[in-house]
């Protein structure tokens, strides 16, 4: 479902699975007054950054997750998740924001030279079919076992 996301000052157009759109659909139904998705609580308006910090840290130490991950690094894990599933470069360029497919490549070198490897495990194997020896073919049985062959000139 292709939907449009207002900012402070544009409007872009983001491409949702029908899921997503229903749970955002349901989270908004919490609050259908409010312009915003996910007002704060307390001033009904856009969350600091410092409490989306603090809501990041509860919900890390909840999970069990000790290593400190920053709420940007969840963009991070959705391009490397993205990428190593098959989402080409380009669709996830645009879906990301990124100007070009290059920055994307570029700032997730890592995944795609794990893809490359891989690609080259996979090239390595089909080449070695490819170049391998055939088996040779087993002997003819002899005369009087072979079946009967009627060239079809010789019929009607």
């Amino acid at each position: 479902m292709i939907t449009e996301l207002k900012t402070k000052n544009s409007v872009r157009r983001v491409v949702l699975s029908q899921q997503a759109v229903d749970m955002l659909v349901k989270e908004h139904g919490q609050h259908p007054d409010n312009t915003l998705l996910f007002p704060s609580p307390r001033t009904g308006g856009y969350w600091s950054p410092d409490a989306v910090s603090r809501i990041n840290r509860k919900l890390l130490a909840k999970a069990g997750i000790e290593e400190h991950v920053r709420f940007h690094d969840l963009r991070h894990t959705f391009a490397t998740m993205a990428l190593s599933s098959g989402v080409d470069v380009k669709t996830l360029s645009s879906m990301l924001g990124h100007f070009s497919a290059g920055f994307t490549l570029d700032t997730y070198t890592h995944i795609t030279n794990d893809m490359q490897r891989g690609a080259a495990e996979k090239i390595g194997g089909f080449m070695e079919t490819a170049t391998a020896k055939p088996e040779p073919e087993p002997p003819d049985p002899p005369e009087e076992r072979r079946c009967k062959v009627i060239p079809f000139e010789g019929v009607g």
